[in-house]
This record gives C-alpha cells, sequence and structure tokens, in this order.
C-alpha cells in the first residue's frame, strides 16, 4: 500500500509540474527537463509513468472532465449557465485546468489529442440542453448541436481574450456579458427574467478569499 501511495504521490506531482510548465510554455516548448526540475523527482520516475512528454499531456486532458460536474439548479439551462461559472473560477486558479485549455487551443503537435476537451464539454452542454427542451426551455427550433457548439465556442473566445487582456482576472464578468446575448436566441422570452447571469454570492466570495490566500 505504501508504495502503491508513493507511485501516485509522484505521478500527481509530475502532472502539477507538467501542468504548470504547459500553462507558461505551451507543449511545444515544454520540456521533460524543467517538468522534472519543478516535480523534484528523477527522470526514472518520470518513465515509470509516462513514456513521453506527449503521454503526460494526454493524462492532463482526461482530468477536464472533473470541471464539468453540473450544478443541480431548477432549470436546465441555468445548470448551463451556472456549469460556466464554476469552470471560470476554477481556471483562474487551477494550473492543471488551464494547461488542459491551453493544450487544446493551441495549434501545436498534440493536435489530435486537444479535441478530447471539446468534446466532453460539448457533450456536457448539449445532454443538458436536451433536456432543457423537454421542459419547455428553449425556442422552438433551436438546434442543439449548434448551440451547443455556440456555447462552447463564445465561451473559448472570451477565456483566450481574458487570458490575453487581464490574465483571467476579468472572466466572470466576461462570462456575464455572454450569458446576456445568447440568451435571447435560445430560451423561451418569459424564462430570461428568471434566470440568474451572474456568480452566486457564494462562489464569487469563495473566489475572493482563494485569491486573497493564493
Amino acid at each position: 500500500m505504501a508504495q502503491q501511495e508513493r507511485g501516485a504521490r509522484s505521478r500527481n506531482l509530475l502532472l502539477k509540474a507538467a501542468a504548470e510548465v504547459f500553462d507558461e510554455r505551451g507543449f511545444d516548448s515544454a520540456s521533460t527537463t524543467e517538468i522534472l526540475q519543478r516535480s523534484g523527482l528523477t527522470r526514472g520516475a518520470l518513465y515509470h509513468h509516462f513514456p513521453s512528454k506527449e503521454a503526460i499531456a494526454v493524462a492532463l486532458l482526461t482530468t477536464h472532465r472533473e470541471a464539468l460536474d453540473v450544478p443541480a439548479q431548477s432549470t436546465n439551462v441555468q445548470a448551463v449557465i451556472d456549469l460556466t461559472f464554476a469552470f471560470a473560477f476554477r481556471l483562474q486558479r487551477d494550473p492543471m485546468l488551464r494547461a488542459c485549455v491551453r493544450l487544446a487551443v493551441e495549434q501545436s503537435s498534440l493536435r489530435d489529442h486537444a479535441v478530447t476537451p471539446y468534446q466532453q464539454a460539448s457533450t456536457a452542454v448539449r445532454e443538458l440542453l436536451a433536456q432543457a427542451k423537454e421542459h419547455g426551455e428553449l425556442l422552438p427550433g433551436v438546434d442543439l448541436l449548434e448551440a451547443a457548439e455556440m456555447i462552447n465556442g463564445t465561451f473559448t473566445g472570451i477565456q483566450v481574450m481574458s487570458r490575453v487582456q487581464t490574465n483571467r482576472e476579468d472572466l466572470p464578468e466576461r462570462v456575464s456579458m455572454m450569458w446576456r446575448f445568447l440568451l435571447p436566441g435560445l430560451v423561451n422570452p418569459g424564462m430570461i427574467g428568471h434566470l440568474r447571469v451572474t456568480p452566486t454570492p457564494e462562489k464569487t466570495d469563495r473566489s475572493a478569499r482563494q485569491t486573497v490566500q493564493a
């Protein structure tokens, strides 16, 4: 058991170190040497868990799914909205998630694997929209695949803009703006006034405390 725990710990150290390096430098410019320096582990430990830099990146991309846990809400559309806010707040403080996003967005030699986060996000949003459609929350004729792709594409774009312009400090505000523009073309007019397009006060307060502690 102790050996298994040590193995799991060294693997997590490698993933966290790699996430920092990938987030800062991108996949092609990252090196296993720098990953090892940050992790404090040996090259033997690296190859015990991962045969290559690409294998580390692929393992990181699979962790993206953890950020897509759907919050329980009174309506499915509100669940989609709150999912984007939860993702945004986590992106501000989680280097592993930031690395996933950069690996997915950049045009690098990892391209064949980098579509995984987009597929995961599109599936999660499309499933929620399908439930919303069943409950009469959406406008008639809304194409679920197109709606999911539009939401994910817009969300990805504002993430990139926020990272470049404010290092993601204004990302929640950009998410609010996104929903103010998207909702009229998505949901029944009578619902718009009942949907919250700002993060919950609890989420905002918790994020602020975590930022101060960091």
